[in-house]
């Protein structure tokens, strides 16, 4: 008798047969569970009536400022064309009154918080990259490397922030990006310090010494091993440095360090101060710039604690 045997068709060069026909590829299984984890954080974020208020009010600002060119147009900042009268207070006409140059203060409000908004963002983003390479590569390479980086991270942390974000707006040209360059170079070390533990973490656990193991180089654990679970803190921290970004750079714009060709909240603070609306008693001048950088700043906080407990309970942020 001759044993019959049978072949299994093979498949195309490089990829395993799957078991079961019509079963879903990994593409299609990796993109399920994304959903699915998207899906669970927004349930439990639901949960958080602070973040749910932050986002509601991030909405509603990022709304303004995207449709601001549509709504009050891109000449509201014309002093030659300003349509009222210097320092109007508000009418029906200028629901918030008039500058010192007659120009809308209610438009100018709406166009400033694109500028506010985006140096923010922009240096949020560049704070949280530097913190997030030296955090990473610190925690990953030790020895001499994270001594000195770790040394440079303490030195930056007990110099004053807003001290060396002058310093360095006032040597360098009047920009915007000087502004994101300054606050971002200088408010990158506490996000570098969560992220180096983070990582030491990470590196501790077997699956890494098995990816070690089994030849992975240092750039394969970095990025392919450490960078997914320190994401979830890079993310929560980069919504609570944006608030504080925002109040700095309209710090540095209510000091004169700003660009004078934008309009910005700080910048607005700057010019109401330099008409002397603080002592004439022109609150309209005052208020509605402080009161939009307030809510900025409380709404992104609100947000990054609501992030930050969803992505780690363990932290007991009150909801």
């Amino acid at each position: 008798m001759t044993a019959e045997t049978t072949e299994t068709p093979a498949g195309p060069p490089g990829k395993e047969p799957s078991g079961k026909p019509g079963a879903p590829s990994p593409r299609a299984l990796a993109r399920r569970r994304r959903r699915a984890s998207v899906a669970r954080f927004w349930k439990e974020y639901r949960r958080h009536r602070a973040g749910l208020f932050g986002l509601a009010a991030l909405t509603m600002f990022v709304l303004v400022a995207l449709t601001a060119p549509l709504t009050v147009g891109s000449d509201v900042d014309s002093v030659t064309d300003a349509p009222g009268q210097p320092l109007e207070s508000p009418s029906g006409r200028f629901p918030l009154g008039t500058d010192q140059f007659g120009r809308n203060l209610l438009g100018l409000l709406i166009w400033g918080s694109r500028v506010s908004l985006l140096v923010g963002l922009l240096a949020a983003a560049l704070s949280v990259a530097i913190g997030a390479v030296i955090g990473i590569t610190a925690g990953h390479f030790r020895g001499w490397y994270a001594t000195v980086m770790m040394r440079i991270t303490d030195w930056f942390l007990v110099m004053p922030t807003l001290v060396l974000a002058i310093v360095l707006a006032t040597v360098m040209s009047r920009s915007l990006a000087t502004i994101v360059l300054a606050i971002g170079v200088t408010t990158w070390p506490t996000t570098a310090r969560l992220v180096r533990a983070q990582t030491l973490a990470v590196e501790s656990r077997p699956y890494i010494e098995r990816a070690k193991a089994l030849g992975g180089g240092h750039w394969h654990i970095m990025s392919r091993h450490v960078l997914p679970n320190v994401m979830p803190l890079v993310l929560a921290q980069t919504t609570l440095i944006i608030s504080s970004a925002i109040l700095a750079e309209a710090t540095l714009a209510f000091l004169g360090l700003g660009d004078p060709t934008v309009v910005s909240w700080g910048g607005l603070l700057q010019d109401a101060r330099e008409a002397g609306s603080v002592s004439s008693g022109d609150w309209w001048y005052l208020v509605p710039p402080g009161v939009g950088i307030a809510v900025v700043a409380l709404a992104f906080t609100l947000c990054g604690r609501a992030v930050e407990a969803v992505l780690n309970p363990r932290l007991g942020v009150s909801r």
